[in-house]
């Protein structure tokens, strides 16, 4: 089947050199501009261009993919569907209507539509999550659903460890839907459920909650955010490993680091802090920041 490829994020990228090692290999790819990024604020493309150049495909980073030009240079490729993964901008009419598109979104949808069905199915304690490949509608991830495939998620399972996995599932269901093209249901709306952006209050392990719950906003937020912890000097310790215990530890709010680790002290149980990344330095582990701490 003919296709165009629309992505940005790691994520995506990853689903785009499944697809291109297909019979699928999109003609043109399509994805945002270069942004300033890091301390030095130079430009860098996103992950999706550089894929695409190593795979010698066609580029475009349009300023908006709804508008007319880079309308025409999708329907110049007379793509049979439109793949679209982790885009990152709201896709209008009159595209949608123009074309196929076929979205590839990491979560059991109806749950967790929206912007981090990954870091928010860790983050609620889900057992499972998994793939959908639906119909783009005008609606948040609201279209019908044609594949969908469920993961699981466990125990110890990283933003990065899950969505790995979930990168292999969605390229072998895009994959599949584009040789198949299963008939699609509609979701079922009283099931839905959003997964908002993550903001930097997200990242703030608050003491006042139980000690679990912070343990799953670390693994949520690794490798690729990061969780931390606000310090009594009104610096932040960033916390990348953590472990929930269930009774113990200090008074909540209180950092303990007479320790062989560093410990939090939450409503309740508390939180060890396997590996921390102080200001400005590299990770390491809880017991040599113990170690430094105490010099």
């Amino acid at each position: 089947m003919r296709t165009v490829y629309l992505g940005t994020s790691p994520f995506a990228a990853a689903v785009l050199r499944r697809l291109a090692a297909s019979p699928h290999r999109p003609t043109l790819v399509v994805t945002r501009p270069d942004r300033p990024r890091g301390r030095g604020r130079r430009l860098a493309s996103p992950p999706v261009a550089d894929a695409a150049r190593e795979l010698g495909i066609e580029l475009d980073q349009p300023a908006s993919v709804g508008d007319e030009r880079a309308r025409a240079r999708i329907a110049e490729q007379r793509p049979e569907a439109v793949c679209v993964c982790a885009f990152g901008a709201l896709i209008k009419e009159p595209l949608l209507s123009e074309q196929l598109l076929l979205n590839v979104h990491p979560s059991l949808l109806p749950r967790w539509r929206g912007a981090a069905p990954v870091e928010r199915a860790i983050m609620a304690g889900d057992e499972q999550t998994g793939v959908s490949i639906m119909r783009l509608t005008a609606g948040l991830d609201s279209g019908p659903v044609c594949l969908q495939v469920a993961e699981p998620i466990e125990p110890d399972d990283t933003y990065g460890s899950l969505s790995s996995r979930l990168e292999a599932l969605g390229g072998e269901l895009l994959v599949r839907a584009l040789e198949q093209s299963p008939p699609c249901s509609e979701q079922d709306e009283s099931l839905a459920t959003y997964a908002d952006k993550i903001t930097a209050r997200d990242r703030v392990l608050d003491p006042s909650r139980p000690a679990i719950e912070l343990e799953r906003v670390v693994r949520a937020l690794t490798p690729h955010i990061g969780a931390h912890v606000e310090l009594q000097d009104r610096g932040t310790l960033g916390v990348r490993a953590a472990r929930a215990l269930p009774t113990g530890g200090p008074a909540a709010g209180v950092l303990a680091l007479d320790g062989p680790v560093p410990v939090l002290g939450c409503a309740p149980g508390a939180l060890e802090l396997l590996i921390v990344q102080p200001p400005g330095r590299r990770a390491m582990s809880g017991e040599d920041y113990i170690r430094g701490h105490r010099r």
